[in-house]
């Protein structure tokens, strides 16, 4: 914030104090001069005036050099109190880039003016990287929340050990090069002790981040080394997560050209592979060294064998496997026995897992942290409270639809999200309040957020608080490859994990994201059917956990089908996807 000042010697004009300053004591100078020319009776008057004269001076030009003092002192805290909206923060005790100073706000972790900020998040991060190449890595402590728990040391091992291999092992070193040469041949080799995983880009953003999280920590349980593809914009979107070597495969990978054209039909595809040996006993097996993973949501039961024990055993054999797939699966990677006593010593709070891996692995590049941080300080930072509210429409047809408007109102209102407003016509305002709450708004159309604007800024609040509608853009349609629509979609997903409280979309994996990064419990908008508001409107969800959307209903040990939500107590059935599992902690 920047003040004008009105006294014009106080703040403006140093240099023209000082010249009038001269210009008196020229002037005394003269008359101390002219002295020895007057009457010699009138020497003791004189003295006196003189004295006076000096005294004067000198009280005149300590007050002017106390004014300038005090004016490049009150500029330069001025400037110090509104920094440039791309500051760059460094260091590990860094100043928060909030402004709000009520005593009543409800999270008291984002509205310190100065903290101590853990840019490592308690060690979920390395130290090793070079800041000023992606500069969300370590300043998004300063704008999300603190981590939800505290990562498991074993997990900060884990991650230490990986990046490790990772570099051991990464595109271009001597042993990438030898495990490149086993491409064709079956079966695995002992001339290389690297194998990976190729994650291909595929799918809309939010699934896109959901599988790589999911291949991460596949990576992880299977020491493997992950490999991205970077499709058409995934280096424009995220930093690099791991020190000193690239996690982008190459464009001189042999098979590169040929992922776009991978299915459940493809000669090396896992599935298929199962099913022309059906009557085959898998441990006497010997597999290809690359080998394809459909896990796409239209994958089959021989597919689905991927989540069985015995078949993570024979997948061992292959170097190389390439997974193509478009679901959250980490929920069924927790019910393959062999992996069970890793995952609980890595994630003792089982409904941690994207979220810790989330806040690890995904890093905006500086051009989207600047949509990021431009657009909180300049609209959300100075709020007692803030609130998300991500609205994604799965009805055919032109929009805004009155039934998901009602719906939002609905539930924002019965969970005490958004106050009540006064609708009387006669009332023209009500006892103000300091609390002040700015609600995000992300939604394909701008029907919504001028909806609600409209309602809190035609009609008062009974509390007294004020409500401010913010939203960042409106797409009007889904634009996948469209790599600005992405720039924006993450920046938005950003946005919304910032929030105090968010409310999502069923079946969104933009809205799973965000409460993710945010390690947010959301409340859930139930999905609406023939167009009718849902009664409840929405519920909160049991955990900040995505949810699995197609998982296998599979018994492997039994070979028959299962309810694979009722196994075990931490996997449960999705609240806004009756068949789909989602990770929750046992003690909620």
């Amino acid at each position: 914030m920047k003040f004008k000042s009105t006294n014009r010697s106080f703040n403006s004009y140093p240099d023209e104090n000082h010249a009038s300053i001269r210009r008196l004591m020229r002037h005394t100078e003269d008359d101390h001069k002219n002295l020895w020319d007057k009457d010699p009776l009138s020497d003791l008057k004189n003295n006196q005036e003189m004295k006076c004269g000096f005294s004067s001076i000198r009280v005149m030009g300590m007050f002017a050099v106390l004014m300038m003092f005090i004016s490049v002192v009150f500029s330069v805290s001025v400037v110090l109190r509104d920094p440039p909206s791309d500051a760059v923060i460094e260091g590990s005790d860094v100043w928060i880039p909030q402004w709000n100073s009520d005593p009543d706000s409800k999270d008291g972790d984002l509205h310190r003016d100065i903290e101590a900020v853990d840019k490592l998040l308690s060690g979920l991060l390395s130290a090793k990287h070079e800041e000023g190449s992606c500069l969300s890595r370590y300043n998004s402590a300063s704008y999300q929340r603190k981590l939800a728990y505290q990562p498991s040391s074993y997990l900060i091992s884990k991650l230490r050990s990986y990046e490790d291999l990772h570099k051991r092992c990464g595109v271009y070193t001597e042993s990438y090069n030898k495990t490149l040469e086993q491409l064709g041949s079956n079966g695995s080799s002992s001339s290389s002790d690297c194998k990976y995983v190729v994650w291909i880009s595929f799918s809309g953003l939010g699934n896109r981040i959901l599988t790589l999280a999911s291949a991460f920590l596949y990576a992880l349980l299977t020491n493997r080394v992950l490999l991205v593809d970077p499709g058409t914009d995934m280096a424009d979107l995220f930093c690099e997560p791991f020190p000193e070597v690239s996690w982008f495969l190459p464009q001189d990978f042999p098979l590169k050209h040929k992922f776009s054209k991978f299915n459940h039909n493809s000669p090396n595809c896992y599935g298929k592979i199962m099913k022309n040996n059906r009557s085959t006993d898998p441990s006497g097996m010997i597999l290809p060294s690359l080998v394809y993973l459909h896990l796409v949501h239209d994958y089959d039961d021989d597919d689905k064998l991927f989540f069985c024990d015995q078949h993570q055993s024979l997948l061992h054999q292959s170097p190389w496997l390439v997974m193509k797939t478009d679901n959250y699966f980490v929920p069924s990677l927790f019910l393959i026995p062999s992996f069970e006593k890793e995952l609980h010593d890595l994630f003792p709070n089982k409904d941690t897992v994207f979220h810790f891996l989330g806040r690890y692995l995904i890093h905006p590049v500086n051009s989207v942290w600047g949509l990021i941080t431009r657009y909180y300080q300049a609209y959300l930072a100075r709020a007692s409270e803030r609130i998300g509210i991500q609205i994604r429409v799965f009805d055919t047809g032109t929009g805004p639809f009155q039934h998901i408007l009602d719906q939002v109102l609905d539930c924002t209102l019965k969970e005490n999200l958004l106050p009540q407003t006064e609708r009387r016509t006669n009332v023209v305002g009500l006892a103000s309040s300091r609390k002040s709450k700015a609600v995000l708004i992300t939604s394909l159309t701008a029907g919504y957020f001028e909806k609600l604007r409209d309602i809190y800024w035609e009609n008062p609040t009974v509390t007294g608080e004020r409500v401010s509608f913010y939203q960042p853009s409106h797409e009007e349609h889904q634009q996948t490859e469209k790599s600005i629509h992405n720039q924006k979609a993450l920046a938005e997903m950003y946005l919304l994990s910032t929030t105090n409280v968010v409310v999502t979309s069923s079946w969104s994996t933009f809205g799973y994201v965000a409460q993710g990064l945010g390690g947010l419990k959301p409340w859930i908008l139930y999905k609406p059917e023939n167009r009718t508001a849902p009664n409840p409107p929405c519920g909160r969800a049991m955990s900040m956990e995505p949810c699995f959307h197609a998982p296998p209903f599979y018994d492997c040990k039994a070979k028959k089908g299962v309810d694979t939500g009722k196994l075990v107590p931490h996997v449960r059935h999705c609240e806004d996807m009756a068949w789909g599992l989602k990770l929750v902690d046992q003690q909620d």
